[in-house]
Parts: structure tokens; sequence; C-alpha cells
């Protein structure tokens, strides 16, 4: 999140549209300093506010647990747990819980790069293909020039949440990352930003091989253990182990209930850490003390600084460039400037799932501060993030943000298909369908693999991904069908519809919700492998 405009960076959508963040900003900018000094008495003010608001926010939205951190000036000076880890079990939240942090991991995998980088390892424009000479994009000269700056910074040309999807489907991250090459560009080279979790994560993946690690050990051993990170784990595994964690939760009419686990160990990089506040806010004294904590260095100042340099326009000005403001991408960082001139650092993370967190830092007022939840994105981490930011820099809340946040996210985490049509509703079909021999047979697509339709139960059933999981289908008009999808990306359900050639039989098949970026067609082929 910007602290200033209200623009999020999150782990399933890219930003907030530039018109929805021009709601929350200033529109004239002023000549001010870029730092200045927080007034006597307005942060011991904030932090007396800061549990009531914490406490407001949950009871309007009814989120089961939360935990916050604040930091100032190489100290920690707020942490606090509310509510329960799981709904309906009076098992408290505090500041040593565990919450997925999703797209929050992405500054903590550029701090792990920027360590590499200080130690010699790596460059920030080495190549991905030198240190994994089998990486390959779509294009043979993107692929010999990427590098972990590119992927880092999200301009690599891939469509925004690139393999995604094919995570959704089942396969692991060896596979996905290699089916990138599959991806055709949705910008040309470094001309745009779109947010790509295994983009990323193939940049991440490619560093840590120049260690000899795998990117979960390297973690571990060149950050959280100097940091005294011992609640903090880029394994899922080692989350699932803990005895205090939060569940996820999402929304069942107007309950919250814990009803499914996202494991995000294929983008770890990207989304997969997880940790405590009180971790958290070690690592966030870090990056106000530019690599080194209570004195003592970790990383490396010049490399560190590299990571919250802006590298790429996340959202160009919305109308007038002389007044409005653009937002910008650093290195796993929101990198963005307010009406005053001040800086922020930010960053947040969703899981459609169950997870939503948010940091934001003013790093020449050397504060900063993390919100963790354990609920589906609403918006309420930010909300109270930046009711807290209000109090320490205007001494007032300005605007009722858990509403406001709350419109925005709905609006941002709407579905990327089913959008002409709620196949919930089905009709009364205008034309049968034909017989099911006409569409079952083996289809084919280099980017999403195999698929089978086949015959069940009097319809039809569709078997995707790499364990060739069965979706049962249902008829909505001649020759589309609807099935429902599974995994974070999934929302209602979504269209198959086939083409049919000579002699009523089907040629191809498209899956609407593959086919967000123009892919998601399968050609027939006449016989199993």
């Amino acid at each position: 999140m910007n602290a200033s405009d209200g623009t999020v960076t999150l782990g399933r959508r890219a930003v907030l549209p530039a018109a929805a963040a021009g709601l929350l900003a200033p529109r004239k900018l002023r000549a001010q300093p870029a730092s200045l000094t927080i007034e006597p008495g307005r942060l011991d003010d904030a932090l007396r506010e800061l549990d009531r608001i914490a406490q407001d926010a949950l009871q309007r939205t009814g989120v089961p647990g939360m935990a916050i951190a604040v930091v100032y000036k190489d100290q920690t000076i707020h942490l606090s747990g509310f509510g329960v880890r799981q709904a309906g079990i009076p098992q408290a939240v505090d500041p040593d819980t565990q919450f997925p942090l999703a797209s929050v991991s992405k500054p903590i995998a550029s701090t792990v790069l920027a360590a590499l980088v200080g130690d010699g390892k790596i460059a920030w424009d080495d190549p991905i293909i030198r240190h994994d000479p089998g990486f390959q994009m779509h294009d043979s000269w993107v692929t010999s020039q990427v590098t972990l700056r590119d992927m880092f910074a999200h301009r690599s040309g891939l469509p925004d949440h690139a393999g995604d999807d094919l995570e959704d489907l089942g396969y692991d991250r060896t596979e996905v990352l290699y089916r990138l090459r599959f991806l055709k560009p949705d910008s040309s080279f470094r001309s745009r930003y779109a947010y790509t979790n295994f983009g990323f994560t193939a940049a991440a993946i490619a560093a840590a091989r120049a260690t000899s690690k795998s990117w979960e050990d390297l973690c571990a051993k060149r950050l959280y253990q100097p940091l005294g990170m011992r609640h903090t784990s880029s394994r899922f595994a080692d989350f699932a182990a803990s005895e205090n964690r939060v569940h996820s939760h999402v929304r069942s009419d107007a309950a919250w209930v814990a009803r499914y686990t996202r494991q995000p160990d294929a983008q770890s990089p990207a989304g997969g850490v997880t940790s405590s506040v009180r971790d958290m806010a070690q690592w966030l004294r870090l990056q106000l003390g530019r690599g080194r904590l209570s004195g003592v260095e970790i990383v490396d100042a010049h490399a560190l600084d590299e990571t919250h340099r802006p590298q790429i326009i996340r959202t160009p000005p919305a109308r007038d460039p002389m007044r409005d403001r653009a937002t910008f991408y650093g290195l796993g960082w929101n990198v963005d400037y307010d009406d005053q001139g001040r800086i922020h650092w930010s960053h947040s993370g969703a899981f459609n799932l169950g997870a939503a967190t948010t940091i934001s830092l003013l790093p020449a007022e050397q504060l900063g501060m993390v919100v963790l939840t354990n609920a589906q994105p609403i918006g309420m981490a930010e909300a109270v993030s930046r009711s807290f930011f209000d109090l320490v820099m205007t001494g007032a809340v300005t605007k009722d943000w858990v509403t406001m946040y709350g419109q925005l996210f709905a609006a941002e985490m709407a579905p990327d298909y089913g959008k002409t049509i709620d196949y919930r509703k089905l009709p009364v079909p205008s034309f049968p369908a034909l017989s099911p021999t006409a569409y079952a047979g083996f289809y084919d697509n280099d980017l999403f693999g195999a698929i089978e339709i086949a015959a069940a139960d009097g319809g039809l059933a569709l078997k995707l991904g790499p364990r060739q999981v069965t979706f049962p289908m249902q008829h909505f008009d001649r020759d589309v069908f609807t099935y429902q999808p599974q995994g974070e990306n999934a929302y209602g359900a979504s269209a198959v519809t086939f083409t049919v050639g000579a002699a009523q039989k089907t040629t191809s098949v498209t899956i609407e919700n593959l086919d967000t970026h123009g892919q998601g067609t399968f050609i027939r082929r006449e016989a199993a492998r």
C-alpha cells in the first residue's frame, strides 16, 4: 500500500486501477522537502489510538484475526495481536502467531537477492540464463537478455500474473517455470509493468543457483537466521507444523469460514513466506537501517538501496501529467511519493483463499508498519495502516478507510472471466447439445497440456491438469458447457465452448478461465497417448 494515495500491489492483482487510486490521492503536488519531522506527541497519540482502530476494523468486518507491528528509529515500538487464529476456536492471535504473507514475500525475496549482490555472488543485471541456462521465454532474444532486475521489476513482457493458472491446475514450480516459454508476451520487453509471480520466482530461483542452495535454505541462512526471525519460513511445511499459526478464511454468506488451505511453495519467492509480526519488525528495521540491525551489517547498504529505487512506472498519471502523480515499482517494492514529496515504500499481499497483508514505510521518518490478517482481501489491513499513518502525519483519520478500501478491493478482486454471462444462472437451452460422443475426446495445448472430455453419468466431464482432475460439466446452450474451476484464481462457473467441424464432430474447445490471455484453446487429437 502507498500510505499516501491508496494504491495497492497484491498477490493476485498487480495494482488498483489508476482511477481508483486517484480517488484517494491529492491532485496537486506541492514543493515540500522529502523529509518532514513528525510533530512532537503525534506518534505517541497514534499508538494510543492504534488498538482502538484495529478493534473497530475487526468488529466492522468480522475478520477473525490480525496482528500489527510498528517500528521507529531502529526500535520495535508496538506489537499486538487481535482476535483468533481460527473462527469459532478460542486461540488468540499474538505477536508470534504465524501468518501467510502472500506477496509481501516479494520485498523479502529482494532483500535476499540484495544480500547475494553484496556478497558478490550475483549482480542485479545478470541475465537469468547466466545462472539457469535452461530458462526460456517465448522470444529467444528476450531469453538471452532478461535479467534478475527485469523480473524483480515486473518488466519482462510476460502477461499479468503469467503462470498463476498453471499453479491452480496443479503444476509444480519446475513445470510452471518450464511452461513460461509457451506464454506469448503481452508487451514488448522492458516497455510495461505487468505483475508476474512466476517471472519473479524464475529470477529468484536462478539467483539461488549461484549459491548451490535451495531457495528455502538460502532465505533461512542468509536472512532469517541473522535477523533472529525464528517464526519465519519459505516452506509451507514449516508453517503447517507450527502450533501457533492462523487458518485462512473466506466469506460464506455472512460468516468467515476456514475452508481452504493455500499451499504456495511453487511460487515461494513471490508468495510463499510465512512469518509473525515480531519477526517482520526485525526485517522492517533492517530496511530502514539500510541493511543494518542494531548497528550490525546484515545486507550491503548499496545493494539494498537498489531495491528501493523506482525501476518502472506502475501506473502513469491518470489525466494531467502536470498535476497527477505516477506510481512506481522498484525491485519487489512499491516506491511512491506523496503530495509533500515524501517517499513511501510499500507492498500488499493477498490470497483469495484467505490471507491479506500489508507493509508501509516512511524511510525519511524511520517509521514502518506491518499488518497481517487471516482472511481473504477486503482492504482491512490497508485501512488500519492508512488510518495509523493519517494520525501520525496529520493528527486525524482523514477518511472512513474501511469502507473506502472495501469498495476498491471489491472491484479489484473481481473475476477475470464470466463478465458477460453469469453461468450460474443456467437458462433453458435454446439449442440442445449434440450427442456426448461428438464432444468426447483428447485435446492438446502447449501451455496447459492435455485435457480429456469424457462421457460421464449421461453427461460430460472435463479432465484437466497434470493429475487429470475430473470436473463435472453442465450444458449451457448448444456447444457451450460450464464447469467450476478450483484454486486461487477460481470464482464462479467458467464456460467450456466447443467448435464443431464436419460430420458433427468438434475440432477444438476453449476454456474461458484459461483464456484470459488468449491461449486457452485446446486442439483435438484423434487418439490417447
